[in-house]
């Protein structure tokens, strides 16, 4: 019998994801000017305030307010009638040296023998169901909000929008795992106050069905918007209005939305969530790590679906161990143990050899704060930081190197295929 599989996704305006683009920024800042910072940074906001806490060490010194406000002001939060908005709340910084008894289990002689930075067991997914063998469901999720930004930002066919938003959207599988059509799309959005609140509401609904979602759809691939059809149950801001939002109206913290961040819910989430920490660790470095593994095995084709964990002890250099899960996917006699032993001689997985084999000690992380940090575009951008005391330096930096398919050679080779 056919089922039902939703996920959501929320916009980079929503409170928790604004503490998350805070976090990631200030990660940024201090491994553009000092590379090795060890950096655990948590972000509260809320009306009119946000508050940073944390533990770094660092050669280098950051004016922590202007990133906050920096990067709010970037989320589109530049007005006072949002009751929160870069140029006019408050930061205060609680950030203060790293722990010496977990300094001691990550830094070694050799960095080769750099041990994990906590304890605790990661997962990496991957499906072959879409172009980016991400959960489908997730994926459309993502774009809607995306698309739904582009639109706030160009402010032409809709002129209303603010920051904050989300969306959910419910695929029908048939019995084998094949995505048969959606069955449900909901899109809560803010947006600036109308005279007549009925108004407003079909407004709204008709701009996201006739607008948004035609431009979410023209650029998936055919077999994927074949899934839209006219019977979609759309749930357009349900509550019928969402005028406070964002920080005012829902307080954010980091780390909140680990299984948007991650894979909608499919596959498994070892509980770590990734903002605000520097790659040593394990809890952002080896979910990379395993999206990378699990991504290369599906498209090599080891499994059209392929779940890998990996866990670690603290200041302990190897893992506990590696294991797969291909849901019974895999083409070819071989079992679920069997690819994990191979796996684990193909990758080191290390934290110093994940860190130098993703590029991960680069300032990478903004980018991967809102919308998702699997599934994105790999690609080089050039990147500017400035420090108080006036030095500004650029660099190039390679964004999602945990999607490159630079291994499926290897895997190939490696499993005979």
């Amino acid at each position: 019998m056919a089922y039902l599989f939703t996920s959501e996704s929320v916009s980079e305006g929503h409170p928790d994801k604004v503490a998350d683009q805070i976090s990631d920024a200030l990660i940024d800042n201090f491994l553009a000017f000092d590379k090795e910072s060890k950096v655990a940074c948590e972000t509260l906001v809320t009306t009119g305030q946000v508050i940073l806490a944390g533990e770094v060490k660092s050669t280098t010194y950051l004016d922590v307010q202007k990133i906050a406000r920096d990067t709010i002001n970037k989320i589109g939060y530049t007005k006072g009638e949002y009751m929160f908005d870069g140029n006019s709340c408050g930061v205060l910084s609680a950030i203060h040296e790293q722990s010496d008894d977990i300094n001691r289990g990550v830094d070694r002689a050799s960095k080769e023998l750099q041990g994990a930075g906590d304890q605790g067991m990661m997962f990496g997914y991957a499906t072959n169901e879409t172009e980016n063998f991400m959960p489908l469901a997730l994926d459309l999720s993502h774009r809607i909000l995306r698309e739904l930004a582009d639109l706030r930002r160009e402010n032409d066919a809709i002129t209303y929008l603010r920051p904050d938003s989300k969306s959910q959207v419910t695929i029908e599988y048939s019995d084998d795992n094949i995505p048969l059509r959606i069955d449900a799309i909901v899109v809560s959005t803010q947006h600036d106050d109308f005279a007549d609140d009925d108004t407003m509401l079909a407004k709204i609904r008709k701009d996201i069905v006739n607008i948004l979602i035609p431009r979410v759809m023209a650029k998936l691939p055919e077999n994927i918007q074949a899934l839209f059809n006219s019977d979609i149950k759309y749930h357009i801001n349900p509550t019928g209005k969402f005028v406070i939002g964002g920080p005012h109206g829902d307080t954010g913290l980091t780390g909140r939305k680990i299984i948007v961040d991650t894979y909608g819910g499919k596959g498994a989430h070892g509980g770590g969530a990734f903002s605000g920490k520097d790659p040593s660790k394990v809890d952002r470095s080896a979910a990379y790590a395993t999206r990378h593994i699990a991504k290369n095995l599906v498209a090599a084709g080891v499994a059209d679906e392929i779940l890998v964990q990996v866990s670690y002890a603290i200041g302990v250099v190897e893992p506990m161990g590696i294991f797969i899960n291909t849901y019974g996917t895999c083409p070819f006699n071989m079992t679920d143990g069997e690819i994990a032993e191979i796996v684990s001689k193909l990758f080191d997985m290390r934290p110093f050899a994940i860190e130098e084999r993703l590029k991960l000690r680069a300032p990478i992380y903004s980018e991967t704060a809102a919308y998702g940090h699997m599934g994105r575009k790999n690609e080089i951008v050039t990147k500017t930081f400035s420090q108080p005391y006036g030095e500004t330096i650029s660099l190039d930096v390679e964004l999602f190197t945990w999607e490159k398919l630079d291994y499926v050679d290897k895997v190939k080779v490696a499993f005979g295929l």
